[in-house]
């Protein structure tokens, strides 16, 4: 619509790319800031800040779930593969929004 406007041209692309190195630098940040929390968070929040990581750096889950002995592997395994299918960018603000609110 406003591509059809005289002398408004719009660069979809270009808006997204900005938006998404946004969300990288955010994201970045963040990973920095999650060195330095106030206070170590639990256990379960733990595994969330670890499986929204993994998610938005690697994708989904690959491999095999760890046998019942390894249970810190096992229980990482289940929380990223709870996260299966969700985007690089919703995982990247997930983090992020994590993290800021254990600030």
């Amino acid at each position: 619509m406003l591509g059809n406007i005289t002398g408004v041209k719009t660069d979809f692309h270009a808006l997204e790319t900005a938006t998404m190195s946004d969300l990288k630098s955010r994201f970045e940040k963040a990973v920095t800031e999650s060195k330095g929390l106030p206070e170590k968070p639990d256990n379960m929040t733990l595994l969330k800040i670890y499986a929204l990581y993994k998610q938005a750096t690697a994708g989904n889950v690959d491999g095999k779930r760890p046998g019942f002995t390894d249970m810190v592997g096992r229980a990482k395994w289940d929380a990223w593969n709870g996260l299966k299918d969700m985007t690089a960018e919703k995982a990247m603000q997930g983090y992020i929004d994590l993290i800021e609110s254990l600030k």
